[in-house]
């Protein structure tokens, strides 16, 4: 029977445990998407403190697909040597890192090169227009997602995750609730499958068929219109064949019901309902064979261990926990098996949001508190 503190592998990477670190966007970096050192010290802390998997979050793959300020960015060559210094960081402390390569599609926050956002189809969700991507664009952005994996391979990254999941570029072609094209992109499942399946084609190609790709995706948009659950296992069997090597399966978007999102507030998930997306794992479970990582509302070392136990996913995927205590998973391995202090206040986003960096908010004030 596998456990969580199992040593397994990967698509051949080699993991000291079955935890890993969701993306997050940090928003720590420096203004031209490059690292620092609180940056890298922030990863750092994760694999001190024992998490098998780490994935640096939302890496904008181009200036076109920023979405907030001080955002990690793999956009350039330039980025190259700070991603190389916190890679080296992971693995000093027997832990791997794969980076998150994003787009924002139509969901910026920052200065557009183009006056505009772009993205599936016109509409505005930000301040900014968000006009509908030409057949040129899409190719650019496609070489653009190539371009940043090889970059990362470059870097002594262990793999990269594409960002498919919470309205993002991908997630948006996904969705009929952003996506109302007419063309080959739009209508059908397969159709608006197909940016995405076009990326996956274009990474495997320029990073070769070893180096581990993985995808993080919605397993329901939770708005109406949009992606729902019927259709996640038909899309997750594409991208089983197109070459993917493990999916991390979330939920929500940027607007859905806060209720429902992949980061739900304090107070709105009952104590049987701790896994979010557990109905959406026994569906995944019952005809994909890719690996899963399942993410949402784990906070407990039981519910972690039952995940695994049962079969339910292959790895159980953690955020806001490890804002709040980067050192959680070596506790519990070392026999203190409280669940988690996180109190699910979501405070965290703030900062980040504003750029000053990702940080437990509720911890920080109380030790502010205790402070004579």
């Amino acid at each position: 029977m596998a456990g969580v503190f199992d040593r397994t592998t990967l698509h051949g990477m080699e993991l000291r445990n079955r935890f890993v670190h969701s993306a997050t966007n940090e928003g720590m970096a420096n203004d031209d998407g490059c690292m620092n050192e609180p940056l890298i010290r922030l990863r750092e802390e994760l694999a001190e403190g024992e998490v098998g998997l780490i994935i640096p979050g939302n890496a904008y793959v181009s200036e076109q697909g920023k979405s907030r300020p001080n955002q990690i960015g793999v956009q350039n060559d330039a980025t190259i040597p700070g991603i190389t210094r916190m890679a080296e960081a992971v693995h000093r402390h027997g832990s791997r890192m794969v980076l998150q390569l994003a787009h924002a599609g139509a969901n910026m926050y920052v200065p557009s090169p183009t006056g505009h956002a772009l993205g599936a189809s016109d509409a505005k969700y930000t301040s900014l227009e968000c006009r509908a991507m030409t057949k040129r664009d899409i190719a650019q952005t496609v070489a653009d997602f190539a371009a940043a994996a090889v970059r990362a391979k470059k870097a002594g990254c262990d793999g990269v995750q594409l960002h498919g999941a919470h309205s993002y570029l991908l997630s948006q072609f996904l969705s009929p609730y952003f996506n109302k094209r007419t063309d080959e992109y739009g209508g059908p499942l397969e159709n608006r499958a197909r940016l995405t399946l076009e990326v996956v084609r274009a990474v495997r190609a320029a990073i070769g068929p070893a180096f581990p790709l993985l995808i993080k995706t919605n397993s329901d948009d939770y708005l109406t219109g949009g992606f729902i659950l019927a259709d996640l296992v038909p899309y997750c069997l594409m991208l089983e064949k197109a070459g993917v090597n493990a999916i991390e399966v979330s939920g929500g978007t940027h607007y859905s019901d806060p209720r429902f999102f992949c980061s739900r507030p304090v107070g709105t998930v009952p104590k049987e309902q701790e896994v979010y997306f557990k109905q959406a794992a026994e569906f995944y479970r019952r005809s994909v064979k890719t690996p899963l990582l399942l993410v949402g509302g784990v906070r407990s070392l039981k519910v972690a261990q039952q995940v695994i136990e049962t079969g339910l996913a292959d790895f159980v995927s953690m955020s806001r926990p490890l804002v709040r205590e980067p050192g959680l998973i070596k506790r519990w391995r070392e026999g203190d098996t409280r669940p988690s202090t996180c109190i699910s206040c979501n405070l965290c986003f703030g900062p980040v949001r504003d750029g000053k960096g990702l940080y437990c908010v509720d911890l920080a004030n109380k030790r502010q508190k205790k402070t004579p």
